[in-house]
C-alpha cells in the first residue's frame, strides 16, 4: 500500500469517528474515562481538607521544607508530584497509547495514596504524597487525550462538561466526609486516614469497570497500526447503528489526515505550535492561583474569618456541593460558545466573585459568594481542559498537554507557600486581590493570543 493510500485510510477513520451521532455508546466511553476521573479529583481535593487532621496529629506542625511549612509542605509535595507527572511522563502515553498509560497510572497514584495512609512520620507522608501526585499528573494529562480523540467533534465541549460534571462530583464527597472523620478518631486511628483510603479503593474498583475502553483509533492510525484502528473504529460504528436503528450519516467531506510520523518534543516549538505553547504557559501558571488558591484553601478561609473549624468544614462542604453544577450548566452551551470566550468569561467571573468573597462578614454572604466562585472555577476547568487537548496533533497531543500543565503544577507548589504568607500578611482580601490579578493575565492570555477551535476536527485545528 503506497503512502498516498495509507494517508486516504487515516482520513477516512478521522472523518468516520467525528461523523458519529451522539448515542449512548459515545456517552458510555465519556463516563467510563469520566468515573475514573472522579477518583483522580477525589484525591486531588481531598489535599485541603484532610490537612486540619494532619495538624491535629502533629505531623505538619513543625514541618519545614525549604522555604514551605506547615501545611503548605504538603499541598507543596501533591502538585510538586503533579508537576514531576505532567512534565516528566507526559509524553508516555504518546509513546505507548492512552489505554495502557491510563490503566497504569490509575493503579500507581492509588496504590501510594493507600501507603501515604499508614505514614506516621513527616517525611513518610511528604514522600508517598509526592509519589501518588506523579500518577495523578499522568493520569489528568491522559484523560484529556484520550477524551478528545475518542469523541466526535461537534461534542467535544460537551463531553469535557460531562466529564467534569462526573469528575467533581467527587468534591462534595469528600467536603461531606471530611466534615464527618477528620475531626474524629475512628478504630484508633485519625479519621483523614480513612478519608484517604476511601480514595484509593474507589480508583481500583474503577480499574474493573473501565477494561472495556478501547485505544485511541487516531493513535493507532499515526502510529501506522491502520488494521487496528480500524478494527476499533467499525465496531464503534456498529455500536452506534445499533443504538439510534438506522444508518449513519455519511462522512465528512475534505476530512484532514495527520502525518504518519513519531512526534517529538521540539515539534511544540515549532510554528505554529510555538506561539499556542508559550500563551498556554502564561494561561496554565495564572489560571493556578486562582482555581488551587481557593480550591485547596477553602476550610482554611473560611477559618480565616473567624469561623470555628468544625463549622468551616461544614460550610466549605456546602460551598463543595455547587463543583459539579458549574459544568452541568455548561452542557447546555458548551459547544455553542466559542471556547476561548467561555474561558475568558469564567476568568472574570473568578476574578469578581472572589472579591466580593474577601468583603464578606457573614456567613451566608461567604457561602453564595464561594458557590459563585466554585461554579466559575469549574466551567474555566472543563473549558481549558477541552481548550488545550485541541490545540496540538495527536502525535505530540499528550506530551504537549504535559508540558503545558505542568506550568500550573509549578506555579500550585509555589501558590500554596504565597497563599499562606498572604493570609499572615494581609488576610483573606490580600489574597483575592492576588487572584484577580492573576485572572486579569489569564483574560489575555487567551483573549488575545488563543485561536479558535469550536466545533472543528483536530485535525484542521492543528495542520502539519
Amino acid at each position: 500500500m503506497t503512502e498516498g493510500q495509507h494517508e486516504e485510510m487515516r482520513a477516512a477513520i478521522t472523518a468516520r469517528l467525528d461523523r458519529l451521532p451522539a448515542t449512548k455508546t459515545v456517552w458510555r466511553l465519556v463516563a467510563l474515562l469520566s468515573i475514573g476521573g472522579m477518583f483522580e479529583f477525589y484525591d486531588l481535593f481531598f489535599t485541603g481538607y484532610v490537612v486540619p487532621g494532619l495538624v491535629r496529629e502533629g505531623l505538619l506542625a513543625h514541618v519545614r521544607v525549604g522555604i514551605f511549612t506547615g501545611p503548605a509542605a504538603f499541598v507543596a509535595a501533591t502538585f510538586g508530584g503533579l508537576f514531576l507527572g505532567t512534565i516528566g511522563f507526559g509524553f508516555v502515553a504518546d509513546r505507548f497509547g492512552r489505554r495502557p498509560i491510563f490503566t497504569v497510572s490509575l493503579l500507581w497514584y492509588s496504590l501510594c495514596t493507600a501507603i501515604m495512609a499508614f505514614q506516621h512520620t513527616p517525611a513518610g507522608l511528604l514522600f508517598w504524597r509526592l509519589v501518588a501526585g506523579i500518577g495523578i499528573g499522568i493520569e489528568l494529562v491522559t484523560i484529556d487525550t484520550y477524551l478528545a480523540e475518542l469523541v466526535p467533534k461537534d461534542m467535544r465541549g460537551r463531553a469535557f462538561a460531562f466529564n467534569q460534571v462526573v469528575q467533581f462530583s467527587a468534591v462534595p464527597v469528600v467536603a461531606l466526609l471530611s466534615w464527618q472523620l477528620v475531626p474524629r478518631t475512628v478504630f484508633g486511628a485519625g479519621g483523614w486516614r480513612v478519608v484517604v483510603l476511601i480514595g484509593a479503593l474507589g480508583a481500583v474498583v474503577v480499574w474493573l469497570l473501565r477494561r472495556g475502553l478501547p485505544e485511541s483509533p487516531r493513535w493507532l492510525a499515526g502510529c501506522g497500526r491502520l488494521a487496528e484502528a480500524e478494527r476499533i473504529t467499525a465496531a464503534l460504528e456498529a455500536r452506534v447503528i445499533a443504538d439510534r436503528g438506522a444508518a449513519l450519516p455519511p462522512p465528512l467531506r475534505d476530512a484532514i489526515a495527520e502525518v504518519a510520523a513519531s512526534g517529538h518534543f521540539a515539534e511544540i516549538w515549532r510554528p505554529p505550535y510555538r506561539a499556542r505553547t508559550i500563551m498556554l504557559m502564561v494561561f496554565q501558571f495564572f489560571q493556578t492561583i486562582g482555581y488551587y488558591g481557593f480550591a485547596s484553601w477553602v476550610p482554611t478561609l473560611i477559618a480565616e474569618q473567624g469561623i470555628h473549624i468544625g463549622n468551616s468544614l461544614l460550610y466549605a462542604f456546602v460551598i463543595a456541593l455547587a463543583n459539579p453544577f458549574g459544568p452541568a450548566i455548561a452542557l447546555s452551551f458548551a459547544d455553542r460558545i466559542e471556547r476561548k470566550w467561555l474561558i475568558v468569561l469564567a476568568a472574570f467571573g473568578i476574578a469578581a466573585a472572589g472579591l466580593a468573597f474577601a468583603a464578606q462578614r457573614s456567613i451566608p454572604g461567604l457561602v453564595v459568594c464561594g458557590v459563585v466562585l466554585t461554579l466559575a472555577n469549574n466551567i474555566l476547568s472543563f473549558s481549558f481542559h477541552a481548550y488545550q487537548s485541541e490545540l496540538y496533533p495527536t502525535r505530540v497531543r499528550a506530551r504537549a498537554i504535559g508540558f503545558v500543565y505542568s506550568w500550573s503544577r509549578l506555579s500550585a507548589v509555589f501558590v500554596s507557600f504565597l497563599i499562606a504568607a498572604l493570609l499572615n500578611l494581609g488576610g483573606v482580601a490580600s489574597v483575592f486581590v492576588f487572584i484577580a490579578g492573576a485572572m486579569a493575565v489569564v483574560m489575555i492570555a487567551i483573549g488575545v493570543f488563543g485561536p479558535a477551535t469550536g466545533g472543528r476536527q483536530l485535525e484542521a485545528i492543528s495542520p502539519d
